[in-house]
């Protein structure tokens, strides 16, 4: 019996044929065939499915089947002799029901060992698959989180493509911002002759509507070589928004311009305007040139404005301001009709012309729709790059019932831009309203961003990845790439991301078109005193939004009223202040998950009401920045469910006490803990080593670390290591060898790191390892050259001959020197 003639079910059905007759007639093999017909019931669906599948099987399950096929066979056989004895024959009867009884017995064993090894044998096939699948997916992530690809080179993946790119398309820019049209180059000139006028000190400004290029325009004056030779490269950019912290704002500029500290001026006191102009008098007069960019009153501006020689002021608005302020003013115009044309073919189509084929008629249609304004040029063109020519005739059908757009009709703008949104799939679209929870003009930490659509849309972090990428093509976010790194991408870590306003307050508007206690996101669009009276008027009802957003000042127990939020899952808390009471509506958010909480004031702020936490049961990612961090075992009671931690600018308050802390008591399930320029601590304590899930450890930053724990080999599924700018740190613990699963090691700018331990050989899994600028490591150990995953070093160039001995030791290794780059332009973030 051959076996594909089991497969086509034909034995099987045959033999149900014989049992369901012997089930009729027979009392002796009555019960035996009734087992039967249930085994092979269960067997057809199974045989039918192969079949369809026509799956190829291995030798011995080809060897197994045939057997079984074999008892079938017999079983056949077996069943036409039931039914062909004779019912007055008892004795043949008798021995035909013993036969029958040991064919079920053997179709029974089959059917519960080896058809349950065979099912046991596809899952293992089915996790194999899977596992190739997720090998897959995890060196995509790793491409774009450690920055190692299957070369080695370190391309970063999807999202260094994306930033590569964005650099790509500014050097665009400054390439072809003279060229693209005499306009935009006359009003770059009429500027200039402003700033360089002969008065020694003087008020000046860009204005124009949203999205219309003042902030393009300021900063390419920033850039010119003649206007850089005028002021000796004393030129500031400060962005000024729309609730700014005038009193902190106005000491960093007069801190920039004066180069004096102001430590001794306390919160709320003033600048004395004449002790500036005496301070500035007693020392040689330098011209200076202070850009205030994004103001958006009166009385923000006549705080900032300095009358000290030399100085010159240029501000950028929508907002045309007096005379009595402002000494010369410059309407930017929109662009000219060759000029967008250019702009925006080169979104739409990667080169400044029509290409070959194109529908010319429908292409200047819809440009002529963005009415010169080059935001809209960029995000419309960007959204219909590589779409049918249906699909622009429908965007311009769409465009054209817009009213125009003009100084009164920015909403109009608004509108033209939801047309670039909502041709966006569904989770990318919510992923872009996301955008509008983050207070204007400030950069959104990566980290922050993905794992909230991590935790809110139901997708995993290369998703994410991938839709943070698509929202950048189409320049509906900006990412920004920290000055310290250089050129080279070296992880996700440096990125951070930025959004025009025009596109924050578009997806602040789409939010808003329910009822406020049915948004799904609930934000405020500018920091506040209080809380918005629409949220006070409805608390009556609950709010069922997953997104909340506050943005005030000091915040007190009195300043909260009470908000039933049983659906909020991220909660982001913007203020200035040095105290700040949590709200107690925190204790009814039972599916909250992400708590962002930011404090933008100049220094540290203690936080109060840490007892709400205790209700936080299912919160998964904690985010402080700038916060006093008191003693944690006072703080909370555990959070079995957080995973992720990230203290930025904090004063840790020596709340990191090793007889105190007990990060495992506290944080069972911790996978992810980050510190970046966070004081007041010398070392980490011990048991910070018995979390036994931390996949990642990160500590930048950070001068006041002098020591790893010794015990730190402990952390047996650490994948990432990064302890980046800790000056004072002069040794790697010896343990860092029993670190078996580590895959990037970032020691970069320990300046006071010595060498690295002769038991990093051990870590066979290490795939990266950055130790730009580590100037006091001038000899590697030996051991190296038994690191055989590894991929990718970037070092200096002292140390650069050694890592080429131990590249030919190791295939696959790529050395790369790290740039140096010698920056302060992250200090204004």
């Amino acid at each position: 019996m051959a076996v594909t003639d089991f497969f086509a079910g034909e034995i099987a059905t045959e033999l149900l044929k014989h049992l369901i007759s012997i089930v009729r007639r027979s009392t002796f093999c009555r019960s035996t065939a009734n087992n039967l017909i249930t085994n092979i019931n269960d067997l057809l669906p199974i045989i039918q499915e192969i079949k369809q599948i026509g799956v190829e099987l291995s030798q011995t399950r080809q060897r197994q089947l045939e057997d079984f096929s074999k008892i079938l066979q017999d079983g056949y056989e077996l069943a036409g002799k039931v039914l062909h004895s004779g019912r007055w024959n008892v004795y043949r009867n008798l021995q035909l029901a013993r036969k029958m009884e040991r064919l079920e017995k053997r179709v029974a064993r089959f059917m519960q060992v080896t058809m349950q090894a065979h099912v046991l044998a596809d899952v293992h096939h089915v996790r194999f698959n899977m596992e190739q699948r997720f090998d897959v997916l995890e060196h995509r992530l790793k491409a774009i989180k450690i920055g190692v690809d299957e070369s080695g080179a370190g391309g970063g993946g999807c999202l260094g493509e994306a930033v590569k790119r964005i650099k790509e398309d500014e050097k665009w820019f400054e390439d072809s911002f003279v060229n693209l049209g005499a306009g935009i180059e006359l009003g770059k000139k009429k500027v200039k002759e402003m700033l360089m006028g002969e008065q020694d000190r003087g008020v000046f400004e860009i204005c124009g509507i949203g999205g219309s290029g003042k902030t393009t325009l300021a900063k390419e004056i920033c850039k010119d070589d003649q206007v850089k030779s005028y002021f000796k490269e004393r030129i500031f950019f400060f962005i000024v928004s729309q609730s700014p912290n005038v009193e902190q704002l106005r000491k960093m500029i007069w801190e920039k311009i004066s180069g004096c500290n102001l430590h001794g001026y306390g919160h709320g006191e003033m600048l004395p305007q004449w002790n500036l102009q005496y301070q500035w008098n007693m020392k040689s007069v330098s011209p200076v040139l202070l850009i205030l960019d994004d103001v958006w009153s009166l009385s923000v501006l006549e705080p900032l404005i300095f009358k000290i020689p030399g100085c010159k002021i240029l501000v950028v608005s929508r907002i045309k301001f007096p005379p009595s302020i402002i000494d010369c003013i410059y309407d930017l115009e929109l662009l000219r009709e060759d000029e967008a044309m250019s702009l925006f073919c080169h979104f739409a189509f990667g080169h400044n012309s029509f290409p070959r084929g194109v529908n010319q008629k429908l292409v200047k249609e819809v440009a002529d729709e963005c009415e010169g304004l080059p935001l809209a040029l960029k995000v419309i063109g960007s959204s219909l790059k590589g779409k049918s020519e249906m699909f622009w005739t429908s965007a311009k059908n769409r465009l054209s019932r817009s009213q125009p757009v003009c100084e009164s009709h920015e909403l109009q703008l608004l509108e033209r831009m939801k047309l670039s949104i909502d041709c966006l799939p569904e989770k990318v679209r919510e992923c872009f309203l996301d955008l509008g929870a983050f207070p204007e003009d400030k950069r959104i930490p990566l980290d922050v961003l993905i794992n909230m659509w991590v935790e809110l849309h139901d997708i995993d972090e290369e998703e994410a990845f991938h839709i943070l990428v698509e929202l950048s093509d189409k320049n509906l976010l900006n990412l920004v790439k920290d000055a310290r790194a250089g050129d080279m991408y070296t992880s996700y870590y440096e990125i951070s991301v930025s959004q025009h306003d025009v596109l924050r307050d578009l997806a602040i508007h789409m939010g808003n078109r329910d009822d406020v206690n049915q948004r799904s996101r609930l934000v405020m669009p500018r920091r506040d005193t209080r809380l918005p009276k629409e949220w006070e008027r409805n608390v009556d009802e609950p709010f069922h939004a997953r997104v909340i957003s506050v943005h005030t000042d000091q915040m007190r127990e009195m300043d909260w009223f009470r908000m039933d939020c049983p659906k909020a899952e991220v909660l982001i808390l913007n203020f200035a202040s040095s105290e700040y009471f949590l709200p107690h509506f925190l204790e009814n958010m039972p599916k909250l998950r992400a708590l962002i909480i930011i404090n933008y004031s100049s220094s540290s702020a203690v936080l109060h009401n840490m007892s709400v936490f205790s209700h936080l049961t299912n919160l998964r990612s904690l985010w402080f920045e700038k916060i006093s961090v008191t003693h944690l075992s006072d703080s909370t009671n555990p959070l079995n469910n957080l995973r992720k931690i990230s203290l930025m600018l904090c004063d840790m308050k020596n709340s990191l006490d090793e007889s105190v802390v007990d990060f495992p008591g506290l944080f069972p399930q911790l996978s992810e803990f980050t510190m970046d320029h966070c004081i007041n601590f010398n070392k980490l304590p011990s048991s910070i080593c018995r979390l036994h899930k931390l996949y990642s450890l990160s500590i930048t930053n950070c001068d006041s670390l002098y020591e790893l724990p010794s015990d730190l080999g402990e952390l047996q599924a650490l994948q990432v290591l990064r302890i980046y700018a800790c000056p004072h740190l002069k040794r790697l613990p010896p343990g860092i060898g029993h670190l078996v699963k580590l895959k990037y090691l970032d020691i970069s700018q320990c300046v006071g790191l010595r060498c690295l331990p002769e038991a990093i050989g051990c870590c066979k899994n290490l795939e990266k390892i950055n130790m730009r600028e580590c100037p006091l490591i001038e000899s590697l150990p030996s051991s190296l050259a038994f690191l055989e995953s590894l991929r990718c070093v970037i070092c200096d160039d002292e140390v650069f001959c050694q890592w080429k001995d131990v590249e030919k030791a190791v295939p696959g290794l790529c050395v790369q020197v790290a740039e140096e780059c010698f920056t302060l332009d992250w200090l204004s973030q």
